[in-house]
């Protein structure tokens, strides 16, 4: 067997109910604001030519493809049901047929994001033989930055609200079910078998998407979708605002891997948000099979597209690992090689401050 490591713990401060019935405390939802907006007050349009000079940024350092490595296809779905817009972005690998259906990640972006964001995620493992779909929620996407900029409070509180919360765990299920029933893709992709990931907000919907519940007035609220079978989670805050923000994960039972940093640290006035809450996170989610990777230092933005953040030497490190250390998760769901993401772990002690996995994983 061997050794395995674990990363020094921090308790974090303790969390009390309150009276609002949100996933989220009320100026929790600023926290979340670094999760993919560039600086300062912006529109729409200037966030998204942001994200798009971020990716070309990505290939020039070696952090991404070239587009050639992978293909991509642009949805423009509605769910008149909810009369909400579902854009998304489906990366797949350039030989994609119909011989074998491909695995399929679904990835929700952080406050603010887009479908463009997180692209060094979703072109390295189209790159690797996954369909990749990148979901926008358009409650709490890249439009919150547009309009005065004296309303952008109000829009990030709607934002981080209970209602679009559960939109965007709606979000995810709409975009599984029109990948299903397209009659070029539903043989190409196997949506029967997902890999959920996100990051920030977008690691709250996979949580949500997974199998975690709240309780309300009218009983047990879940939104969990029976296709995901495993889910990687990013930063995640907890769910602030329960009772017992902890009890919400607990229900999970599909494999997990949560992805964190020393330097995962998100402090507003008077609210403070750190690595230590993703750790008791990780430690409150049921899954039976689970895995932490902390990385040192860095930042809470490190994960997104951007370059500079975490540090300019520590970030690309950072942004390599995720992509190795993610596709052995995967390869551990999907073939069964249990322990193939401990064993590269190990790789990455130059970067990782520790790791721990539930159960112990035999080499």
């Amino acid at each position: 067997m061997k050794p395995q490591w674990k990363s020094a713990r921090t308790s974090a401060p303790g969390m009390r109910g309150k009276a609002a019935a949100l996933l989220f405390a009320g100026t929790a939802c600023l926290l979340l604001t670094a999760c993919a907006a560039p600086s300062g007050p912006r529109s729409g349009a200037l966030a998204e030519s942001w994200a798009v000079r971020n990716q070309a940024a990505l290939v020039e350092a070696n952090l991404a493809p070239a587009p050639g490595a992978y293909a991509v296809r642009y949805f423009e779905w509605a769910d008149a049901s909810r009369q909400r817009e579902v854009p998304a972005k489906l990366y797949l690998p350039p030989s994609a047929s119909a011989d074998a259906a491909l695995p399929l990640v679904v990835f929700s972006h952080g406050m603010g994001g887009s479908r463009e964001g997180y692209s060094y995620l979703g072109a390295n493992w189209a790159a690797r033989g996954y369909a990749v779909l990148h979901v926008q929620h358009t409650g709490s996407d890249s439009r919150v930055w547009g309009g005065n900029p004296l309303d952008l409070v109000s829009r990030l509180q709607s934002a981080a609200s209970e209602a679009e919360a559960i939109h965007r765990a709606g979000d995810i299920a709409f975009a599984l079910d029109r990948l299903a029933e397209d009659p070029d893709l539903a043989v190409r992709v196997d949506t029967r078998r997902v890999l959920a990931a996100g990051h920030s907000y977008g690691a709250n919907t996979a949580l949500l998407a997974s199998g975690a519940v709240f309780q309300r007035a009218q009983g047990v609220q879940s939104f969990r979708d029976r296709r995901i079978v495993a889910a990687v989670i990013i930063s995640a805050p907890p769910f602030h605002g329960e009772d017992d923000p902890y009890a919400v994960v607990r229900p999970i039972d599909i494999p997990t891997l949560h992805i964190t940093a020393t330097g995962d640290e998100i402090r507003i006035p008077g609210y403070a948000s750190g690595y230590a809450e993703r750790m008791q996170l990780f430690a409150a989610t049921g899954s039976t099979r689970k895995a932490l990777l902390t990385f040192r230092d860095g930042s809470h933005s490190m994960f997104t597209d951007r370059l500079g953040a975490g540090g300019r030497e520590f970030n690309p490190l950072v942004k390599s690992a995720t992509v190795a250390l993610t596709l052995a998760f995967f390869e551990e769901v999907l073939t069964g090689n249990v322990g193939a993401l401990a064993a590269l772990s190990g790789d990455y002690r130059d970067v990782l401050a520790g790791a721990e996995f539930v159960p112990q994983a035999v080499q």
